[in-house]
């Protein structure tokens, strides 16, 4: 089992940063593939980036050249960068991680919530 702890949300104005930092349980970090995600009011919940286990990354259109997505396997932490923020990034976002092999993420953090003001 791989429990995911995210923090590093909060209220920030447009074009301002945040870093949300997700933290995993157990010894198998490095074996993790990591993603965020997230999910606007009334809206479906969406994919933003993520990691593979070897490092290479992946973003959603949207966030790309803004965002950006890393980890620290000696601290089982994933992190994701925001910059210049904008009001349509308002959202809770999620941390999520899979085994390589999986093909889909099977563990889910809690949420944390980034507001974005104009």
């Amino acid at each position: 089992q791989v429990q995911l702890v995210e923090s590093g949300g909060g209220l920030v104005q447009a074009g301002g940063s945040l870093r949300l930092s997700c933290t995993a349980s157990g010894r198998t970090f490095s074996t993790l593939d990591m993603g965020w995600f997230r999910q606007a009011p009334g809206k479906e919940r969406e994919f933003v980036a993520a990691i593979r286990r070897s490092g290479v990354t992946y973003y959603a259109d949207s966030v790309k050249g803004r965002f950006t997505i890393s980890r620290d396997n000696a601290k089982n932490t994933a992190y994701l960068q925001m910059n210049s923020l904008k009001p349509e990034d308002t959202a809770v976002y999620y941390c999520a991680a899979k085994f390589g092999q999986a093909s889909r993420y099977d563990y889910w953090g809690q949420g944390t919530q980034v507001t974005v003001s104009s």
